[in-house]
């Protein structure tokens, strides 16, 4: 069996949420890191949300439609996509001051 062969076998028995792209958004001191992050148009995407924070927060974008709240301490995971190019924007729903920022899709 040649490499390509077995290659494509393997992808078979992959979910495509394995092979989605996976980026990471900090909530620290209520601020989001990094507050701007760009990701790859047309494509699935996994954002992984880790508040190193004590207190929840809630992952929240109307241009998204998504919301998601995340426990202090904790991780949570949003999906999105695909995106046309274009700048989407989210913010921390309990902390709208400080915890902001976009999607640059591209």
């Amino acid at each position: 069996m040649s490499a390509a062969s077995a290659l494509l076998l393997v992808s078979f028995f992959i979910p495509a949420a394995a092979m989605a792209a996976q980026y990471t958004l900090v909530i620290k001191n209520h601020r989001f890191s990094p507050n701007r992050l760009t990701v790859p148009a047309d494509e699935r995407v996994k954002l992984v949300i880790d508040n190193r924070d004590a207190t929840v927060e809630e992952f929240e974008s109307h241009d998204l439609h998504r919301e998601k709240l995340v426990p202090g301490h904790s991780k949570s995971v949003v999906w999105v996509g695909p995106l046309g190019a274009g700048t989407y924007h989210f913010y921390g729903e309990f902390h709208k001051e400080t915890a902001h920022g976009a999607l640059i899709v591209k």
